[in-house]
């Protein structure tokens, strides 16, 4: 058992990489998607590009922060739970351990599991010690980063493209293509036998987004 979680992530997951790339583009075409089209001029583009990559710089920053914030409470968890479990009789620390492992875990572990992972905190090295590291840092800028690239995509089409409708066309269809790969890995990860149907149910859902902007007068 690591201190550092019962259940460590790794850094930036398969699921919370693809969970913040589609993050920022659904919000970034939201946006962009509130261009009115029939009579915006260069200067409306541009304020709605500026919008759009304020926004998800803002939402980058509040991810990355609330990042850290439930690392350290998880951490700070797992610490007190092994200063519990090192003071405490195999009984009771038993029941300590279980009762921090997902319901599902701890409903297919025994005594012999139990009694390992106690075995492992008692060899840790040290007190332990609650804390924010270099990776959990690394971590926050990753997230940031995720959430600011995905915005890229979805306004250069109106950086090459002066027609703002053809611009707002290919938009929606670079959103669209990014929502599909997304998916598809996002169904790889899970096992999926057809991440590609995944990849479509994800793209469907952002054309519905995009309907929905429309349809409420973007």
């Amino acid at each position: 058992m690591n201190i550092d979680g019962l259940a460590e992530r790794r850094l930036l997951d398969p699921i919370a990489r693809v969970s913040e790339v589609i993050f920022g583009l659904i919000m970034a075409v939201t946006i962009v998607g509130s261009l009115a089209i029939a009579t915006a001029g260069r200067q409306e583009v541009r304020t709605v590009m500026m919008a759009a990559l304020g926004c998800n710089l803002a939402w980058g920053l509040v991810d990355a922060v609330m990042h850290l914030v439930r690392t350290l409470t998880e951490r700070t968890r797992n610490v007190a739970l092994a200063r519990q479990v090192i003071g405490a009789s195999p009984e009771s620390a038993y029941r300590s351990i279980a009762a921090a492992l997902p319901d599902h875990v701890a409903a297919i572990v025994g005594d012999a599991e139990l009694e390992g992972m106690r075995q492992r905190i008692l060899a840790l090295p040290g007190a332990p010690r609650a804390g924010l590291r270099r990776d959990d840092y690394l971590a926050a800028i990753g997230i940031f980063l995720w959430v600011v690239v995905a915005t890229f995509p979805v306004v250069i089409p109106f950086l090459l493209i002066d027609d703002a409708s053809r611009a707002m066309q290919l938009s929606r269809v670079v959103t669209l293509v990014m929502l599909f790969f997304a998916g598809v890995a996002l169904g790889r990860y899970a096992g999926h036998a057809r991440p590609v149907l995944t990849g479509l149910l994800m793209a469907l859902l952002g054309a519905a987004l995009i309907a929905a902007v429309k349809a409420l007068g973007g």
